[in-house]
C-alpha cells in the first residue's frame, strides 16, 4: 500500500466544515488500517521521515477529534501511541518539527488535572523538563498549550480558587479542546468545595454560596442545591446536619466563609505524596 490512500483519508478528517461524529469514528479507523498495513503505528529505524509525519499526524487528528467527542479513554490511548513518535528527534520527520505535540501534550497535562492524578502531572513535567535540558517548570509556562495547565496546577495548590476559574473562561483557554477538560475541572472544584461547605456550616445564603461555588446566577445555586438535595428555603440552602456536631452561629458561619475555599480541596496533601 502506498502512502497515497492516507494521504487522502487525511484530507478528508481535516476538511471543513468537519465531518460527522460518525463519519470521523470510521475515517479514523480507516487511517489507522493503513497505518498498520504501512507497518507505521510504531516507529522503526527502517521508517521513512515522510511516513513517520503522516503517522504522527494521523495519530494526533484522532487525539483531538477524541477531545472534540468527549472521548478521554480515547484520547488517553492516542496520546499513549504517540509516545514513541514524540520521543524521536524533529529531525526525523519531513517536514520537519513537532507538529501537534505541545497542544496534545497540555491537553493530557489538563486531564490528568481533573482526574487528581498529580503523581502522573508531575512525571510528565519532568520528562519535558529532561528534554529542555533541567530547565524547570517557567520555561515550559512560556509555551502557550503546556503552560495552561502548569499554572492551573500552581494556582490549584495554592488554593487560588478564583483565578482557576477565571483561566477557564472562553477568553483564557487557549484552544477550542481545552475548554471541554476545563469545565470538568471547575465542576471537580465546585463538587470538592460543596462537600466541605456540607461540613463547615449548617447552612449559607444563596449569594454567598453563589459566590463559593463560582456559579454565574442565583438560579444556577438553586439548581445545583437541588442536585445535591440541599434545601432551598427563604433565600438561603440548608446543608444536611452532620452526626455529632452542633449548629454553628452565624457568626461563626461568616468567619469560617474565607477559609472554606482555600481548605475545601487537600492539593497540599497531595503535593506531599508527589514530593
Amino acid at each position: 500500500m502506498s502512502t497515497t490512500e492516507l494521504n487522502t483519508t487525511l484530507t478528508r478528517l481535516q476538511s471543513s466544515p468537519p465531518p460527522s461524529s460518525q463519519k470521523i469514528a470510521s475515517l479514523l479507523s480507516t487511517a489507522k488500517r493503513q497505518l498498520l498495513h504501512l507497518d507505521a503505528l510504531l516507529p522503526a529505524p527502517s521508517t521513512s521521515p515522510h511516513l513517520l509525519h503522516l503517522a504522527r499526524t494521523t495519530l494526533e487528528t484522532g487525539a483531538l477529534f477524541s477531545i472534540r467527542l468527549q472521548d478521554p479513554d480515547a484520547f488517553t490511548r492516542y496520546f499513549q501511541q504517540l509516545l514513541p513518535f514524540y520521543e524521536l528527534p524533529p529531525s526525523s520527520f519531513k517536514p520537519a518539527g513537532d507538529g501537534q505535540r505541545s497542544k496534545v501534550t497540555g491537553l493530557y497535562l489538563l486531564l490528568l488535572l481533573t482526574k487528581g492524578d498529580y503523581a502522573g502531572f508531575h512525571t510528565v513535567l519532568e520528562g519535558l523538563e529532561v528534554e529542555m535540558g533541567g530547565r524547570a517548570g517557567a520555561g515550559l509556562e512560556e509555551d502557550r498549550f503546556i503552560g495552561y495547565p502548569v499554572k492551573l496546577e500552581r494556582w490549584l495548590m495554592e488554593g487560588s480558587y478564583d483565578r482557576v476559574w477565571g483561566a477557564t473562561k472562553r477568553e483564557g483557554v487557549p484552544g477550542e479542546e481545552f475548554g471541554v477538560f476545563s469545565e470538568v475541572l471547575v465542576g471537580t472544584i465546585r463538587s470538592e468545595i460543596a462537600s466541605c461547605s456540607e461540613k463547615a456550616y449548617p447552612s449559607l445564603p444563596i449569594a454567598n454560596a453563589k459566590n463559593l461555588l463560582f456559579l454565574e446566577s442565583e438560579g444556577g445555586v438553586v439548581e445545583f442545591a437541588r442536585g445535591r438535595d440541599w434545601v432551598v428555603q427563604d433565600g438561603r440552602i440548608y446543608f444536611p446536619l452532620q452526626q455529632g456536631e452542633g449548629v454553628r452561629s452565624e457568626k461563626e458561619i461568616l468567619v469560617a466563609s474565607g477559609q472554606v475555599i482555600e481548605n475545601a480541596i487537600g492539593y497540599a496533601r497531595e503535593l506531599e505524596t508527589i514530593v
